[in-house]
């Protein structure tokens, strides 16, 4: 190919395509790195003894374990108490912290999600006696007729109590991968990545639970589930 028409080559629609994409991948790369060597030295500052560095994380990630907490468990007062045990379990482990695995939100999330899956074990027990009870009290139980809309902030409440039953009915290998997803907004790879899977295996259980979500939500909502 002569010079002229490598040139040609390099400025059609699709080769401009591919290198702004690539330019793209390379500043996501770098801020990635740039926020990681940032969590790095906020972690060095909380490890040194400084105060406001450890308020800092917890300002930065409260919200978003509560979150995950609640989504996880479904009760508030649960939610409430592991978020505190997963931030006394994140500080003891601080030191284990390594920027080049990933960055300290999904660190975080990572411990968190190991802790959540011990609260799940040894809470499985109650959770069973509470779906046994829960299915002898479904019979009857329906939300009021849309043709006589309630208001809708009411609407929207029972809406997100359905939802939340039916998260805490999934398994939790696929409940956390479609809270990390759906619900924390977490994209594949730091999914993968607070899991310790393989994307593949990230994109198959939220395929799965979405599925699951949706079965369980037609079995309690029935009709109205078209109009969320």
């Amino acid at each position: 190919m002569d010079v002229s028409a490598a040139t040609i080559s390099l400025t059609t629609p699709g080769a401009n395509l591919a290198m702004r994409e690539a330019a793209r991948t390379i500043e996501g790369a770098v801020a990635d790195d740039r926020a990681n060597v940032e969590d790095r030295q906020l972690v060095d500052r909380c490890l040194s003894g400084e105060a406001a560095a450890w308020e800092e994380i917890v300002r930065q990630n409260s919200r978003r374990i509560y979150n995950l907490c609640f989504r996880f468990t479904g009760r508030a007062e649960d939610a409430e108490d592991l978020a505190q045990e997963a931030f006394i379990r994140v500080y003891r482990n601080l030191g284990s912290y390594r920027s080049d695995q990933g960055s300290l939100l999904t660190w975080i999330s990572s411990l968190t999600r190991n802790l959540l899956i011990d609260h799940y074990r040894r809470t499985r027990y109650q959770r069973m006696t509470d779906s046994i009870d829960d299915e002898e009290a479904a019979p009857g139980h329906d939300l009021p007729a849309r043709d006589r809309p309630p208001d809708q902030a009411v609407w929207s409440r029972e809406v997100h109590d359905h939802v939340q039953q039916a998260l805490t009915r999934l398994s939790p290998e696929l409940r956390e991968a479609v809270i990390l997803r759906d619900l924390q907004d977490m994209d594949y790879k730091e999914i993968a990545l607070a899991l310790h899977l393989p994307e593949g295996t990230v994109k198959s259980r939220i395929n799965r639970g979405r599925i699951e979500l949706a079965r369980l939500l037609k079995k309690r909502m029935g009709g109205h589930l078209g109009q969320i």
